[in-house]
């Protein structure tokens, strides 16, 4: 079978970074949140199975919290551990950096969604694969969105039908990727907002309502749900 036929998911084509340097507040404890034990396992640990069953990814690089590189390295050895920032633009820019040049496709995903199906991951490397240079996973808004005055009175009830809920891992061409990091002036708290402030268009796919961020206590009570019923 020749390079050019070969199927799509056999390619390995894809890089993905995983920002895991944040300490995670909310969440409590007194270890970063990546590091976070779910069901015996780090949430860092439990995101990289899942990196590595989706059969597109050929590299994972890691941003880990440099007081805690050691440790990373030793819980994730099939992944490159760099050293992360003090932001998550910072992190990620670090892993990126480390990304060999052969790979064009790269995906960013948050460590907090540790229970990503790797359908989810293979459904965006896709999209990349085919055309789309920024593509992120959403959900429908299913609650009643308000918008809301400083003194906390109702201003407006916002048409949800047009709107959606940002998951990750988050897909690009690795250029735009990169040249959306170099260029930036402000700060966004995921990477598909660097490509809009560049005015260029952010395809959708469908998300997947496993790929759950944990960031509070309750959040690690719905993740231990979901790996008993996987079970």
């Amino acid at each position: 079978m020749t390079a050019t036929s070969k199927p799509l998911l056999e390619r390995r084509d894809v890089a993905v970074l995983v920002p895991a340097a944040g300490q995670g507040l909310r969440l409590g404890g007194d270890v970063p949140k990546a590091l976070r034990d779910l069901h015996g396992q780090s949430l860092l640990v439990h995101c990289l199975r899942a990196l590595a069953a989706a059969p597109s990814v050929g590299l994972i690089v890691v941003a880990a919290p440099a007081a805690h590189l050691g440790a990373v390295r030793a819980q994730l050895p099939e992944a490159t551990v760099v050293e992360g920032g003090s932001t998550r633009q910072e992190s990620v820019s670090n892993a990126l950096a480390a990304v060999p040049a052969s790979f064009e496709i790269v995906l960013v995903h948050d460590a907090a969604r540790a229970l990503t199906p790797p359908s989810l991951i293979e459904a965006v490397a896709a999209a990349v694969r085919t055309g789309h240079d920024a593509v992120i996973p959403v959900l429908p808004v299913v609650d009643t969105i308000k918008q809301l005055s400083p003194d906390g009175h109702v201003l407006t009830t916002v048409d949800r039908s047009q709107l959606g809920a940002v998951q990750t891992p988050q897909g690009f061409r690795r250029d735009l990727l990169t040249k959306a990091h170099a260029t930036a002036t402000d700060a966004h708290t995921d990477d598909a907002g660097l490509v809009e402030r560049m005015g260029l268009p952010v395809f959708t796919v469908p998300g997947h309502p496993e790929a759950l961020k944990i960031t509070t206590p309750f959040d690690l009570l719905i993740a231990e749900s979901i790996l008993r019923s996987r079970n």
